[in-house]
């Protein structure tokens, strides 16, 4: 064998090797991060079977304090925080719903214990407020291993939507179910732009601004739902990437039943 050959070998055995070290610690990240998700979930299943108790004072209200449902009291007492819970039947996407008031995207890269982290949490959008805003917009990464907003693209799937219309997103004081209006594709645009932009939610107060951003949604989007909506109706948008195009984002865009 020559010298060339056994230097290639030895090249190849060490990219292999290093190949080999990097996708175990994915596989160990990836897995970590899984049962935090789980440990958190279980906490909220936990909290779903307690009846009564105290109610914890939240910030969110002046006038009153209402009394918060047990599903989130542990979990607020580890993260006030966590200013939801999101689940859809028929996916993975069973998570807290975040948002940081010193910063908007904090839950990009950071875990319910504050601890950075690739996969981050599903954040609510700056311009939002939970119980201020008309329209509730939802950030969360496309993971490569599953986690977090990837299966939003099932809903590409007509015959998905049909058999999963609805979903739950909980608040910290009361269950709320969304009913689907439109899935769209669209793209984080450049500012200069004159194209509509659906995250551009702070560009909707009215009721006028508002009917012509659900007719604008409906115009991108994939399939007709038979579902609309109108000022009054309170949305949540899930926002995540998609990679068909460059800077790509499918949006699932939902009001509240």
């Amino acid at each position: 064998m020559s010298k060339t050959k056994k230097i290639l070998i030895a090249i190849s055995s060490l990219v292999l090797v290093f190949s080999l070290i990097a996708i175990s610690r994915t596989l160990l990240r990836d897995y970590a991060e899984q049962q935090k998700i789980d440990e958190l979930a279980s906490m909220w299943e936990e909290g779903s079977n307690k009846n009564g108790g105290d109610a914890i004072p939240s910030f969110l209200f002046n006038k009153k304090k209402p009394v918060m449902l047990p599903e989130f009291r542990a979990l607020y007492e580890r993260n006030s925080d966590i200013v939801g819970w999101l689940k859809i039947n028929g996916t993975r996407i069973e998570y807290p719903v975040m948002q940081n008031q010193q910063d908007a995207e904090y839950y990009l890269n950071h875990d319910f214990d504050k601890k950075q982290t690739q996969g981050g949490l599903p954040f609510l959008d700056k311009h939002s407020r939970i119980n201020g805003s008309d329209i509730l917009l939802i950030h969360g990464h496309h993971m490569k291993s599953g986690w977090m907003f990837k299966d939003l693209m099932k809903y590409k799937s007509e015959s998905f939507y049909k058999e999963h219309a609805a979903f739950e997103f909980s608040t910290l004081y009361g269950k709320e179910e969304y009913e689907i209006v439109a899935v769209i594709l669209s793209k984080v645009y450049r500012k200069s732009d004159d194209v509509f932009k659906y995250y551009q939610i702070e560009n909707v107060k009215t009721s006028a601004e508002f009917d012509a951003y659900v007719q604008s949604i409906k115009k991108l989007a994939l399939y007709d739902t038979g579902v609309t909506a109108q000022y009054g109706d309170k949305l949540v948008v899930l926002s995540t990437c998609e990679y068909s195009t460059e800077n790509g984002r499918l949006a699932v865009v939902a009001r509240k039943r």
